[in-house]
């Protein structure tokens, strides 16, 4: 008899500690793991160390960008605009160290980097603004802004590109990401240090439970007294900042904006917050899945390069196919639990 009761408890532990795990959270790991495999058996040069800080080096761009893109989502908006904002941030970025307002190439990089910050707040701050205040859907502000980002890029390129002319302060620059700390990409320490800023604004601040409470039900959320177009407001602002610090990190590589800079980031920012478990109606933000997110849509397109399955000129169509799948699989996985 006690036998059997022990059995029963252990079965009843079992199915308690399998239903305890959210298998959003945990389904990217998994996938990323997968593929890691996978592209080990593809290509062994795939696993080489050089080739994964390569891979988590070119995905800074997307997963900042995607940091931000979880506090916009989880709050129950959409940012359509943020590839057209990083050319045009990027854009007002380089003219400004192009002017040579400012004598020293230390100073120079510091005052750009700081307009590089507010022109990425001030572009978050307007689409926060005219979303909230006009009471029109983010994804219909958002779209408008992306042609007005977009046109003001080309209108300060003049139809071409802007580079950055003094060789001297791009050679200062250079290091912003080629360079490495201890070893690591400066761009992967990047990313390090804002997750973590991120996932403690979302999980351990009022901020965060706000975005959350107002992402699940925005009337009950304003019932129980949380300032619904304020905490809307701000985290499109921090997209903006996200956006910016993203751009700092993307220009040294080039040493120049054009008007196809960003295109189709926003579709790769979305794709990775929605792999990384973050519910597209809101509600849910997890910021370390979005970065595994961006990290398992580079691994995606660096396999395709290493390997003759799919032709590389089809990374896009890939992307497209895997936010469809991760949006089938998540609301599976709802379902379930």
């Amino acid at each position: 008899m006690s036998d059997m009761t022990g059995k029963n408890q252990s079965n009843v532990t079992g199915k308690s500690f399998w239903q305890d795990i959210d298998l959003r959270a945990v389904a990217p790991f998994v996938a990323l793991a997968v593929l890691l495999i996978f592209g080990t058996l593809v290509n062994p040069n795939f696993i080489g160390v050089d080739n994964l800080l390569n891979i988590a080096t070119r995905s800074a761009f997307i997963a900042i960008i995607a940091i931000g893109a979880t506090f916009v989502i989880a709050s129950g908006g959409l940012d359509l605009s943020v590839g057209s904002m990083s050319a045009f941030v990027a854009a007002v970025t380089i003219l400004f160290m192009n002017s040579g307002i400012v004598s020293g190439n230390l100073p120079m990089l510091i005052l750009a980097m700081s307009l590089a910050i507010a022109v990425g707040a001030a572009c978050g701050l307007a689409n926060g603004t005219i979303t909230t205040m006009g009471r029109i859907e983010p994804f219909i502000v958002t779209l408008g802004t992306m042609g007005i980002f977009r046109a003001l890029t080309i209108y300060l390129a003049e139809g071409g590109s802007i580079a950055m002319k003094s060789q001297e302060l791009r050679a200062a620059y250079r290091p912003v990401y080629f360079g490495n700390i201890l070893g690591i990409p400066i761009p992967i320490v990047v990313i390090i240090v804002v997750a973590l800023i991120a996932a403690f604004l979302l999980y351990r601040t009022a901020f965060g439970r706000h975005v959350i409470a107002v992402g699940s039900n925005q009337d009950v959320a304003r019932y129980s007294g949380i300032p619904v177009r304020r905490v809307r407001t701000l985290a499109f602002v921090i997209q903006g900042i996200c956006v910016a610090i993203a751009v700092l990190v993307y220009v040294p590589r080039l040493g120049a904006a054009t008007p196809t800079t960003g295109l189709m980031w926003e579709l790769q920012a979305i794709t990775a917050v929605v792999i990384g478990g973050t519910a597209l109606r809101g509600g849910v933000g997890r910021i370390w899945g979005t970065v595994c997110g961006a990290l398992i849509l580079e691994v995606v397109g660096n396999i395709m390069v290493l390997s003759d399955l799919v032709s590389e000129y089809l990374i896009g169509a890939v992307q497209g196919a895997i936010i469809i799948i991760a949006m089938l699989v998540q609301r599976s996985l709802s379902r379930r639990q």
